[in-house]
């Protein structure tokens, strides 16, 4: 059984590259159903496309139509077991959470941050939730899921907040130090200057506060500062990483193999990486896989290739979530 069990259905900001890059979606997706075959690249293959482009802005990311294209793409790949999350940024209900806690002031980085949250942060939590309930009704093998950013000293406020959803799991993820969104492409120039051992441990004692923290069953892409390539030589993290897998053991949380960095970002490589995996199968933390797709056409992506990984180094299972509890299945089906 194979299991895709992190994968996003939108996130802005709303450029000319998202509306190029929902057209792929849907134009690769037309081809694999075998649309499109013999007009590709006429008027009216284009007419047609922007036709199906219109109709799934007007739609949404929540209709039946795009979470189903997920889901059948993944069933032909072989994808037995699905969890599909949201950034808890895209969500008005959690915006207070997220501007106590980044850099949103008058500094180049603040402003800079404050524009995106406006771009991304785009609606209510609700028709998320009721339109993957839905599907689980009818049989669909998904796991209702968000992935929300760890903040030190918000653990109290983000508890209360989750705690107002019922969830089948919640992936806790550091995508910001010390207020700095450093997987924004806009804020790259931050790294420059940077002592990568430091910035490493300050990612690292985040980290160690999420998985210590109780609010997570998954923590996810642990090594992601690596994103545009910015790393220390690797045998100075090899005691970080150590610490990370034995507070991950003793918390009793699942990682995973995160592929999205290895196909979407400079750095070309899945998280953690295979040094990282290894100490982390040495302390026993069960994993699960992860495309970390944002789009359709990208669900399974690697996914083979991390199992390979995962066997490699001695693992032989898997696992998922359903209504927090954690699930084992054989790593190949």
């Amino acid at each position: 059984m194979i299991v895709d069990h992190h994968f996003h259905l939108e996130e802005g900001p709303y450029s000319v590259e998202w509306l190029r890059r929902t057209a792929k979606a849907i134009e690769t997706l037309e081809k694999e159903a075998g649309g499109f075959a013999s007009r590709s690249h006429s008027l009216e293959w284009v007419e047609e496309l922007n036709e199906k482009l219109s109709r799934r802005i007007e739609r949404g990311c929540f209709s039946k139509e795009w979470i189903t294209s997920y889901l059948e793409r993944g069933m032909r790949l072989g994808i037995k077991r699905f969890g599909i999350v949201d950034h808890l940024y895209r969500f008005d209900e959690f915006r207070s959470y997220y501007e106590r806690h980044m850099i949103i002031d008058d500094s180049e980085l603040g402003q800079l941050q404050r524009y995106w949250l406006d771009c991304v942060c785009t609606g209510s939590i609700e028709p998320y939730l009721a339109a993957i309930r839905a599907l689980q009704e009818e049989g669909y093998p998904i796991a209702l899921g968000v992935e929300a950013d760890y903040f030190p000293g918000g653990e109290e406020e983000l508890g209360a907040l989750l705690s107002q959803y019922e969830l089948d799991f919640v992936i806790g993820s550091v995508h910001f130090i010390d207020g700095w969104g450093f997987d924004n492409p806009q804020t790259e120039y931050k790294f420059a200057g940077e002592d990568l051992v430091t910035l490493y441990r300050n990612l690292f004692d985040h980290l160690l506060g999420a998985i210590r923290c109780g609010l997570f069953d998954i923590i996810a892409h642990p090594d992601n500062l690596k994103v545009f390539n910015y790393r220390p030589n690797e045998e100075a993290l090899l005691p970080m990483y150590e610490e990370v897998a034995a507070a991950m053991k003793e918390a009793d949380v699942a990682t995973e193999i995160n592929t999205g960095l290895a196909y979407r970002y400079p750095v070309k490589e899945m998280c953690p990486s295979p040094a990282f995996l290894r100490v982390i199968h040495s302390h026993g933390v069960p994993i699960t896989l992860s495309s970390d797709s944002h789009f359709p056409d990208d669900i399974g992506t690697l996914l083979d290739q991390a199992a390979d990984l995962a066997a490699e180094v001695g693992y032989e299972e898997v696992v998922y979530f359903e209504k927090h509890e954690r699930k084992t299945v054989n790593l190949k089906g």
